[in-house]
């Protein structure tokens, strides 16, 4: 089942998953709570993947109504973190994904 977001109709950005390198602080939960105050984003999931000697992998979840990429990216940058990809993106609306043949 899709969930869609008040407004989810008009194109904007609705989820947002990124990988990101960072150094290790801040921590997590300051990307959380920075990224959940832009304007648009309702939450925000962050999951520590992998510790190097002087960087840790993440990924950033972000959902709303209206995601601005270059916010959210100017927020990492400004913590010390650098995107290495957009993983998956959705706008208008959440689609699920299918399984197909070639999964």
């Amino acid at each position: 089942m899709s969930r869609v977001f008040e407004g989810g109709n008009d194109g904007n950005i609705v989820q947002l998953v990124l990988d990101v390198m960072k150094p290790h602080k801040p921590g997590i939960i300051e990307y959380a709570k920075k990224l959940n105050t832009l304007k648009g984003t309702s939450g925000v999931n962050c999951t520590l993947y992998e510790v190097d000697q002087d960087t840790e992998t993440i990924k950033i979840t972000l959902e709303g109504w209206k995601i601005d990429f270059d916010a959210v990216r100017a927020v990492i940058e400004g913590l010390g973190g650098s995107i290495h990809s957009v993983d998956s993106v959705s706008a208008g609306r959440i689609v699920e994904e299918v399984e197909t043949p070639q999964d």
